[in-house]
């Protein structure tokens, strides 16, 4: 399962419709939080992702991505300390230039009761976070800031499993499964012996969702997306108001569709919305769908 919750999608201060920056990833059941504007813990909870994250990556240091941070972490540690959920495991938060200084002043502020330890980790451009199934690979933004981009890039998967041939072939469900899952021939009690070649397809290719925190468009998304499945790019304003996203340093919703064209991805989704669209954004997706047409807002 890989699966996005977002948590908030409005761009500077959150409206009635919309909250501030924060994703919430789930891959096979590990959850993964990116960047947390003010209020993203109610969202949590609103929206049923789990407290049980143990990372926050943060694209950039201005607040409407930032301040949720400080009321998350009180939370988490009120939960430790009142037994009403167990956390032994230590908290990491990621970000670019200046992460220990900011970071830290926010520690400073919402630590007083966190029982676990919280580590601040400064990442640069090229950077790889390496996971045993996946890495997170940092690329550069162009903002008005220090600024990073993630894009989550699964290694190669294995190939899909046969659970009705299994069964057909009398092998029970449990671990035999796995072993033949993961390459291994097994040997059944009445001495039949199975090559995964009966039971699993052929390898997939990993999948790679890319998160474009504030941007204007550049060569370094453009080359991180390159056929993604999933691109999250910020699309603050229409194209009208091209002089504004410039001076700001932000994206239209049409240099949006441009990139994930040019770079081939399966689908757009566009998000950092200013506050003077409505919840649908109805001009922002048309304005997108006319040159990428797998677009959501």
């Amino acid at each position: 399962m890989l699966k996005l919750t977002f948590l908030g999608t409005g761009a500077a201060c959150p409206s009635v419709e919309r909250n501030v920056s924060s994703l919430a990833l789930v891959r096979e059941g590990e959850t993964l939080l990116f960047d947390c504007g003010e209020g993203t813990q109610r969202q949590m909870m609103r929206y049923g992702v789990s407290f049980a994250f143990r990372e926050i990556f943060f694209t950039h240091y201005h607040s409407d991505h930032l301040l949720g941070v400080i009321g998350l972490l009180r939370t988490l540690g009120l939960l430790n300390i009142f037994g009403e959920e167990s956390r032994k495991e230590g908290l990491t938060l990621y970000g670019p230039k200046g992460a220990a200084r900011i970071l830290g002043q926010t520690l400073d502020v919402g630590i007083e009761r966190v029982k676990f330890p919280v580590e601040i980790v400064e990442l640069k451009v090229g950077d790889v976070v390496k996971r045993g199934e996946y890495d997170i690979v940092t690329f550069p933004t162009d903002h008005r800031a220090d600024t990073i981009g993630y894009a989550l890039a699964e290694h190669v998967r294995l190939g899909r499993f046969n659970p009705e041939k299994a069964r057909a072939l009398g092998i029970p469900e449990g671990p035999l499964w796995g072993k033949i899952h993961k390459g291994e021939t097994i040997t059944l009690d009445d001495g039949r012996k199975v090559a995964p070649s009966e039971l699993v397809g052929a390898h997939r290719p990993g999948r790679k969702v890319v998160i474009s925190g504030d941007t204007r468009p550049c060569s370094g998304l453009r080359e991180a997306a390159t056929d993604a499945d999933l691109l999250v790019h910020e699309a603050t304003f229409s194209h009208a108001d091209l002089a504004r996203a410039k001076e700001t340093g932000h994206s239209t919703a049409r240099e949006a569709a441009e990139l994930a064209s040019a770079a081939r991805v399966k689908r757009l989704v566009l998000t950092h919305i200013s506050p003077r669209y409505s919840r649908e954004a109805p001009e922002l997706v048309a304005e997108a769908r006319s040159t990428f047409a797998d677009t959501i807002v």
